[in-house]
């Protein structure tokens, strides 16, 4: 749950906009015992919007979506695989998130529009590159995209990267990437949400 807080005439308004979001990167959707996983869990989470990373599809359709999806009605978006690499999914309750722009390429899907009748954002599924240099790149290319989509932004998916050296069990030395993605984090104008649970899974 987000609460977004604004002051007029010297009261201070609360909005709560009640979202539930789900990202993971699911490393193939191929298997039928995979969908049912899936499926499941996003019944008894009553998720209204989920992110896949890494469906390893080549192509989506509608029929296989609804393998994966809860509810009736649904709307999705899809990037296929390259190969059997990559892939993303996004799909959505319509009543919950009504679609008004979208963009995308291999390694994103930006879907731009509003929450409940009452609240604009842009929600974003990544899948970073493994490559250093190309990962600089997404960033710049998502940064581009910023002043083209100025609502509030969030951010979601596999970054590849990690913001300190406390967050990987076994450091590597990647001063450069770690400078690069909190450098985008801070230029996109975004705070990062703590996790619970696990400290590493």
């Amino acid at each position: 749950m987000s609460v977004i807080s604004s002051y007029v005439g010297g009261l201070q308004w609360l909005i709560y906009v009640v979202m539930k979001m789900l990202s993971w990167n699911i490393r193939g959707v191929e298997k039928p015992e995979k969908k049912r996983q899936i499926k499941k869990l996003l019944f008894d989470r009553k998720i209204n919007m989920v992110l896949l990373q890494e469906t390893k599809l080549s192509s989506i359709s509608e029929v296989e979506v609804r393998r994966l999806w809860h509810r009736d009605r649904f709307e999705y978006m899809s990037v296929e695989a390259e190969g059997r690499a990559g892939g993303l999914l996004c799909i959505w309750n319509p009543e919950v998130f009504y679609l008004s722009e979208c963009c995308r390429n291999k390694k994103f899907i930006l879907l731009s529009g509003t929450f409940h009748k009452s609240f604009e954002c842009a929600i974003l599924n990544i899948y970073a590159p493994n490559d250093v240099v190309k990962r600089g790149n997404l960033w710049e290319i998502l940064l581009n995209l910023k002043s083209n989509f100025s609502k509030p932004w969030c951010l979601s998916g596999d970054f590849n990267e990690i913001r300190n050296v406390a967050e990987r069990v076994e450091y590597l030395r990647r001063d450069r990437g770690m400078k690069d993605f909190n450098e985008f984090i801070d230029r996109c104008e975004v705070t990062e949400i703590q996790m619970l649970g696990k400290k590493y899974t």
